[in-house]
């Protein structure tokens, strides 16, 4: 990567000019030997300050995404008994009840699954994650669990109006890989945890031949009809904004989770 550099002209301002101040004359040089150098100081002129620049890293690749990742929606927000379970296919998570169910238009064949978003509402505001689908709601709705909807709106009030946007929050630790029940060498399903920002798509590179992108469902799994083999296995990670996470040496196992090496960064 090319440096660039800065240069900042500093006008030095001198007082008094004395024989101190004179540049110092040249020594003789004779052949080859190398010559010294000496500081030169003249008052009255510019000093030239040299500093070295680091240019940001390069943005990631733009990938065609059904939707704008920067778009506020609107619709209706109303609640169900969420646990944290669902359409994604998420544990449930009885400490941390701040979740949703999203409309089938905006779910995305499971794309926005393990998202943040922050929805408000009549009462004010609140960040929840995606773990579920609303098959009868509009485009723009999202079905809150009680907790969540209180802070937007009273309960008693069933259905109010809503905006909501992707967030891209700070999380703890990196992605992790969850092996779906079932899965074995010749049929493996896997599905990324504890993300930053929803994920694009995931591949597999077995012995190191070419990566392989695995079939995103419904259901939030990524599926190598084919199997992973015995392992261990190179996954790539890639979310909506391009960034990748690359894991080697995964040893998968059947229901098992693995921890990833990274995070994704903040949304662009």
């Amino acid at each position: 990567m090319s440096t660039l550099f800065r240069i900042t002209l500093t006008l030095a301002l001198a007082l008094l000019a004395s024989p101190a101040s004179a540049a110092q004359p040249a020594s003789p040089v004779e052949p080859g030997e190398k010559a010294e150098e000496y500081p030169v100081y003249l008052p009255g002129v510019f000093a030239v300050i040299v500093s070295e620049v680091t240019p940001p890293p390069p943005l990631p690749p733009s990938l065609p995404l059904p939707f704008d990742p920067n778009a506020v929606h609107s619709g209706e927000g109303t609640y169900y008994a969420a646990d944290g379970s669902g359409n994604c296919s998420f544990d449930p998570s009885p400490d941390d009840l701040m979740v949703a169910a999203l409309n089938t238009p905006d779910y995305h064949g499971s794309m926005l699954c393990g998202a943040y978003i922050e929805v408000t509402g009549p009462r004010g505001s609140v960040v929840v994650r995606v773990v579920d689908r609303c098959p009868e709601c509009a485009a723009g709705d999202v079905d809150l669990s009680p907790q969540a909807f209180e802070r937007i709106a009273a309960l008693s009030a069933g259905r109010v109006p809503i905006t909501w946007r992707l967030l891209s929050p700070e999380l703890s630790g990196p992605i992790v890989y969850r092996f779906k029940e079932g899965s074995n060498p010749w049929w493996t399903a896997v599905q990324i945890r504890n993300h930053r920002n929803p994920i694009y798509k995931v591949e597999a590179q077995i012995g190191g031949g070419a990566f392989q992108e695995l079939e995103r469902q419904t259901y939030n799994y990524f599926v190598a009809f084919s199997g992973l083999g015995s392992g261990p296995v190179t996954l790539r990670v890639t979310d909506i904004y391009g960034n990748t996470i690359t894991d080697s040496g995964i040893v998968w196992a059947e229901g098992a989770q693995v921890s990833g090496s990274a995070q994704f960064p903040p949304a662009p």
